[in-house]
């Protein structure tokens, strides 16, 4: 059996962060792997996470299975904090899953099960997870175009002239905030748009939000999404914990599904916990505990609000410290878009062969499409970064 499987592909990620730690130069500088890091290059753990953690520990008193679709406390915490009030709880389906790309897996299984000829629209580019897990279930994908390649922000007409192709019962993936790979975002009335071209085509609009806080802010990034949520028939939502809670290793995500038309809401509710069911049984409780215990404390929240913001600051900051230090390298504004984006992320926009050139002769490591983590740098090699795309000619 097993001599009839076929070698897969490296993880081009994996392999970078590989190459990182076997690079001898002390100034080599880790853009690749997508995850927050502080000005020591550690990911810490929030203060918020350690004393809920705390509490967990003392007062915890059973390790037995919660429900198919985890705890209802936290698909309360976490509706709450991505939509607010502006869609009716009773009108929500939602199930725990291991992490956003978990929520994302699930969402595609319903996608296929509920209508196996839905075309899944994706922008160009996306989340390489996204791609590879549509390939993987046969499910067709359509591109729409999304970065401009010139000005480093979004092809808007291009994305609506692509969407407009969609067809009711197709669903176009759409990313809430801080689009990661390019950290290029619509604005609210780019989005207003996106939502007209929802309702005249019916395509069902499933938002994948893996970075509220991390932006513009907790409610400023999941406006979006709630503008989206509550515009249309029917909608579905990925979020995950991973990076404003930190809770990375813990897999903690929720999957939401939206029905203006409540009657569904039991057979939607049913059918996620069904796919829990066949997947993995129950999901994992730990990091939802943790992350329902943050948000419905005041302290604790108030406290894990603050340091995020702090995280958010942060990365804007070495966002704005590198695009003036480009300015002043390179004599002109064409780099200014670092400033502008949002999120983690921001996509040079550059060819794999300068990428490779930042390399070898910098040690600078980003992917390939030059997507590069803005939270892998800190003051001191934000210069260093900066020279070295100077040098290459990018």
């Amino acid at each position: 059996m097993f001599s009839n499987l076929k070698q897969q592909p490296a993880d081009k990620i994996l392999a970078l962060m590989q190459a990182f730690r076997e690079d001898p130069r002390d100034t080599k500088i880790d853009l690749g792997v997508g995850v927050y890091k502080n000005a020591e290059g550690v990911t810490p753990v929030m203060r918020a996470v350690k004393a809920a953690e705390k509490q967990l520990w003392e007062q915890q008193e059973t390790k037995a299975y919660t429900g198919l679709a985890g705890d209802p406390g936290f698909s309360d915490a976490m509706i709450d904090l991505v939509l607010g009030d502006s869609v009716a709880r009773d009108s929500i389906s939602a199930a725990a899953t291991p992490g956003g790309t978990g929520a994302c897996r699930q969402a595609f299984e319903m996608i296929r099960w509920s209508n196996p000829e839905a075309r899944v629209f994706v922008s160009n580019p996306t989340w390489p997870n996204h791609l590879s897990i549509l390939k993987f279930l046969n499910m067709p994908v359509v591109e729409y175009r999304y970065f401009d390649g010139e000005t480093r922000g979004v092809d808007f007409d291009g994305m609506i002239a692509d969407l407009k192709q969609a067809k009711k019962g197709d669903v176009v993936l759409l990313h809430g905030c801080c689009h990661n790979p390019t950290g290029a975002n619509l604005n609210m009335a780019q989005w207003q748009e996106v939502v007209a071209v929802l309702l005249e085509t019916g395509a069902v609009p499933m938002i994948d939000i893996a970075y509220q806080g991390f932006g513009d802010g907790l409610e400023e990034d999941a406006q979006a999404t709630r503008l989206v949520a509550s515009s249309v028939p029917e909608c579905l939502i990925a979020a995950s914990c991973s990076k404003n809670f930190g809770v990375y290793r813990e897999r903690t995500g929720i999957l939401m599904a939206i029905s203006q038309d409540t009657s569904l809401v039991g057979l939607t509710q049913g059918s996620l916990n069904f796919l829990n069911r066949q997947n993995y049984s129950f999901p994992p409780d730990h990091g939802a505990r943790v992350v329902t215990m943050i948000l419905q404390d005041p302290a604790l929240r108030a406290d894990w609000a603050a340091e995020l913001e702090e995280v958010r600051l942060s990365m804007l900051g070495l966002r704005e410290q590198l695009a003036g230090e480009l300015q002043r390298l390179s004599g002109s504004d064409r780099f200014g878009f670092l400033a502008q984006h949002r999120g983690m992320f921001s996509r040079l926009g550059t060819t794999p062969e300068l990428v490779e050139v930042m390399r070898k002769e910098h040690a600078i490591y980003m992917v390939g499409d030059s997507r590069m983590n803005i939270a892998g740098l800190n003051k001191t090699s934000v210069p260093i970064l900066a020279q070295a795309i100077i040098d290459a000619g990018v």
